[in-house]
């Protein structure tokens, strides 16, 4: 089990940045695949980025590729998420998970461990 807890999130107007983190409890941070998700209101949970244990490879939903950016260090326990030009439909609580599929997976199910969710508000 590991047990995770966002930060950096706020509020930020359109084509500002954010860099969110992500800091991980237990001392297997660096057996797991980890992802960002994001919920708006009234919207479904959707997939945003994933990095693998590694961090040799990266994935990212279509509409955030090219302005965010997944990384982590995992001799900090911690997985970031920076944002640049940032828009008002980025605006959602923000959510880290981690996943023992081997695989980079955008699907929910994948990830066992989610952290509290961190509020990112994007004004136009």
């Amino acid at each position: 089990q590991v047990q995770l807890v966002e930060s950096g999130g706020g509020l930020v107007q359109a084509g500002g940045s954010l860099r969110l983190s992500c800091a991980a409890s237990g001392r297997t941070f660096s057996s797991y695949n980890m992802g960002w998700f994001r919920q708006a209101p009234g919207k479904e949970r959707e997939f945003v980025a994933a990095i693998t244990w590694s961090g040799a490879s990266t994935y990212y939903q279509g509409s955030v590729k090219g302005r965010f950016t997944i990384s982590r260090d995992n001799a900090k326990n911690t997985v970031y998420l920076q944002m640049n030009s940032l828009k008002p439909e980025d605006t959602a609580v923000y959510y880290c998970a981690a996943s023992t599929v081997v695989a980079l997976t955008a699907r929910l199910s994948d990830y066992a461990n989610w952290g509290q969710g961190t509020q990112v508000t994007v004004s136009s």
